[in-house]
């Protein structure tokens, strides 16, 4: 295993919790951008592929929900169409739909992140 990816698996299996969630947000930007570029550049077959993990990690946010409060079902319900433009990206190779999965991850990622820091005031 190289030195980068032996850090990359670190720096998972030792994150905590809330910092687990704020990576999946980051993946999911990160992926959601590179199946954007792929469409752009007409390769299907990656497009596909990053389009699938992007998915893979909405999924992942969805089976972390604490189905105890009531906020959850909002989100599930974003989470649910965020899948949905996904889809529609992969099967139209549309890119706005793209964008606002981008846009959502961007807004989730930036509360999830002053939520992290008013946690650690207290």
């Amino acid at each position: 295993m190289n030195p980068y990816a032996t850090y990359q698996s670190n720096s998972v299996t030792t994150a905590l919790p809330q910092d687990l969630t704020l990576m999946l947000y980051e993946g999911l930007i990160k992926f959601a951008m590179m199946a954007k570029r792929n469409i752009e550049q007409g390769n299907i077959q990656e497009k596909n592929m990053y389009i699938q993990k992007a998915q893979a990690i909405i999924t992942e946010l969805q089976l972390t929900l604490n189905k105890s409060i009531s906020l959850s079902t909002d989100l599930n319900n974003l989470y649910d169409y965020m899948q949905g433009r996904l889809i529609d990206a992969n099967i139209k190779n549309d890119v706005t739909a793209i964008d606002e999965v981008i846009g959502f991850a961007e807004e989730f990622r930036e509360t999830w992140k002053e939520a992290m820091k008013l946690a650690r005031q207290r």
